[in-house]
């Protein structure tokens, strides 16, 4: 098939590289010709393991090419993705103005019946809003929901192996329900994973899954704090409620709270979209509320030992909100480092990836070193944001002889069982008896 992908952010780029490694003919199409000349020269604008590989595989391959002439890269392609942004308002809702740019030029410039996919997390509505925009083009529109669900640091693997395809056509769409078929066809080998519905269901089915997956966080954390006051272990109870086979295991663990692109902001879109229907999400409200206050954990834990930090030294490990990427977009680091900076200390931080990331945000702030261990020196405390791998073992006894003070407040519990206290250290958890 032929395709385009408007939009070559995080979503547009790993749906275009993955649709050519399938065998499709892709264009990634984008306004930033900046971003499009770093691509055309193998540039990738974010960082995601496995997808520089495919990129310039399926670009020698000429399957993948990159366009900054949108309108043109349209013509005569038999499936058009909107991959663009849509940032939320400060209410919470969602701006729309890029999807209804991208509605607007294909229906003014396609040379065929195209199937229109928005592939953007947009409200419930949006479908018919598009299907509005594009009802007079010369050529017939047919506008399907097909939300994204990647991971990020997992997003090649999300796209070629999914655990569901979750597709919204209206009923008597039979040509858009087939094209999309055939679309999926190829990561669907094995067992049939397209979840059929109707637009508006589909819209509001990834709104609903981040808000889940965030509230879980939140309860734990919740959970967690009180496991401090009475002295239970948030480890031990995490594992015993995750064994019941109802619950799972999958998103218990407690630390700063969610960050990234997608959580703060599908969870305010969703508690914004009940309003508009007088709805009002109890839950979800409260799970933003808990994030909120629990990114503060952190350097509420910093003063708890050493009271005003003006003129400490603090360590940060971590930058991204999660590994396997350079997004610190929301990140619990910011939060922490914000508040450090705020307080009038000083901060030097490493990250395996995002420090490029932090350092055009900072502007010199914050020292960004490139080894973790030279981020350490000095400093009179020690805080791990992210549970990157050269993090999960490190060289203590290094670390006692290079900082000023030995004190470790550990965002992702991952050293609780590591006998830190008996090493010499000062440490805290977040909810855990190695407290």
């Amino acid at each position: 098939m032929k395709i385009c992908v408007v939009g070559s952010g995080y979503v547009g780029l790993v749906t275009g590289c993955c649709l050519a490694e399938i065998g499709n003919h892709v264009i990634c199409a984008d306004l930033d010709e900046k971003k499009i000349d770093g691509l055309k020269n193998g540039a990738l604008p974010i960082y995601e393991p496995g997808l520089d590989e495919m990129a310039k595989r399926n670009a020698s391959q000429k399957r993948l090419s990159f366009s900054a002439d949108t309108s043109t890269s349209i013509k005569g392609v038999d499936i058009v993705f909107v991959a663009v942004g849509t940032p939320s308002r400060n209410d919470g809702s969602a701006h729309l103005g890029y999807v209804d740019d991208v509605a607007a030029m294909v229906a003014a410039n396609i040379s065929k019946e195209v199937v229109l996919v928005l592939k953007s997390t947009v409200p419930v509505g949006t479908n018919k809003r598009v299907r509005n925009i594009v009802k007079h083009s010369a050529h017939q529109v047919h506008v399907v929901s097909n939300p994204e669900f990647l991971k990020e640091g997992d997003a090649v693997a999300d796209f070629m192996r999914p655990d569901r395809i979750v597709v919204g056509v209206a009923d008597d769409d039979e040509h858009a329900r087939s094209i999309m078929q055939r679309l999926y066809h190829p990561v669907c080998l094995n067992t049939e994973k397209i979840v059929w519905m109707n637009p508006e269901s589909a819209e509001i089915t990834k709104y609903v899954a981040n808000t889940m997956l965030a509230m879980r966080i939140s309860f734990m954390n919740e959970v967690a704090g009180l496991c401090e006051k009475v002295g239970a272990d948030v480890h031990s109870v995490r594992h015993g409620v995750g064994s019941d086979e109802r619950i799972g295991s999958k998103f218990l663990y407690s630390g700063p709270g969610y960050g990234g692109s997608c959580f703060p902001k599908d969870v305010s879109a969703l508690v914004h979209t009940g309003r508009e229907h007088d709805v009002e999400i109890e839950l979800a409200v409260a799970t933003d509320r808990v994030n909120q206050r629990q990114k503060g954990i952190l350097v509420r834990k910093l003063r708890k030992h050493l009271g005003d930090l003006r003129g400490h030294e603090i360590a940060v490990w971590g930058l991204s909100f999660k590994p396997k990427t350079d997004d610190i977009r929301e990140s619990p680091s910011i939060n922490l480092i914000d508040s450090v900076l705020a307080d009038g200390g000083h901060v030097s931080a490493h990250d395996p990836i995002a420090g490029e990331n932090a350092e055009q945000l900072y502007k010199g702030q914050i020292n960004i070193m490139d080894d973790q261990y030279e981020a350490a020196k000095g400093a009179e405390a020690l805080v791990l944001v992210t549970e990157w791998r050269p993090y999960q073992s490190p060289d203590f006894e290094r670390l006692l002889t290079i900082m000023a003070r030995p004190l470790i407040i550990d965002g992702r519990n991952i050293w609780s069982t590591y006998f830190l206290k008996e090493m010499g250290f000062t440490y805290e958890g977040i909810g855990v008896i190695g407290n």
